[in-house]
């Protein structure tokens, strides 16, 4: 089961990630010396129009406009809602702040998490899938960065790849009548049938990344010169900066 993704979009493209990130290494000043968004209104006005787009990219994979399409918006709006107020809990109670940016990337853990079960969750599945993408996706970006060392810079593992993995693992579970969902009538077999699907899709996701970087790496080159990299991408590809403050 995987209405719109779960496991082809969001596993595939965390796990991509992070083996790039691995084998491209961290930024100058990782991590210590990374500095933070400079603009989180910014990130606000375009994660706001994601939330609403993502209403179409699940819902519409339902290919009509009829009540199973309407329940798929409700319980998209519930999980991203739930997973970034639990973000938001979860920072304050670890930093003693929360901050914006935090709450918009607890959103799109959500988003990423019910993708897979928004065809078979109900409500109460939303809302549970939408806690544990806050705890989970939360604690997911620390390890990554703290615990493994790999520069994921917008921590797409940890959001979409776990989330991703993590809601098309548990729909097996959460899509039973019992949490108010439908189409899993077998919980033993479905989650079986989970567990190949995505296994399957991180095998080939993590072979093939490696394939294509070393593929880079040997023609174009994967990485700019330190000098490339002191000076900025947008000057040194571009000959331009997005920002001139002089």
């Amino acid at each position: 089961l995987d209405l719109a993704g779960g496991i082809v979009g969001h596993t595939t493209a965390g796990l991509s990630a992070l083996v790039l990130a691995k084998m491209l290494g961290a930024r100058k000043g990782f991590p210590d010396g990374v500095k933070p968004p400079h603009n989180p209104g910014m990130v606000m006005i375009g994660a706001a129009m994601l939330w609403v787009g993502w209403f179409g990219f699940n819902a519409g994979s339902q290919t009509a406009a009829n009540g199973a399409a309407g329940l798929t918006m409700l319980v998209t709006h519930i999980a991203a809602a739930t997973a970034s107020l639990t973000w938001m809990v979860v920072e304050k109670i670890k930093t003693g702040k929360a901050g914006l940016v935090g709450i918009v990337t607890g959103m799109v853990a959500g988003l990423a998490t019910i993708t897979p079960a928004s065809g078979n969750v109900g409500p109460i599945g939303a809302l549970i899938l939408g806690l544990l993408a806050g705890i989970v996706c939360y604690f997911a970006c620390g390890f990554v960065k703290e615990k493994l060392g790999i520069d994921d810079t917008l921590d797409v593992f940890a959001v979409h790849g776990v989330g991703g993995m993590m809601g098309s693992i548990l729909v097996a579970v959460l899509g039973t009548s019992a949490f108010g969902g439908s189409g899993v009538d077998n919980v033993g077999a479905q989650l079986v049938t989970q567990l190949i699907g995505v296994g399957a899709t991180a095998a080939l996701s993590i072979v093939g990344t490696v394939v294509i970087v070393y593929i880079i790496k040997a023609t174009v080159g994967l990485r700019v010169s330190e000098e490339e990299e002191n000076e900025g991408l947008d000057q040194s590809v571009h000959g331009e900066s997005a920002y001139t403050l002089d």
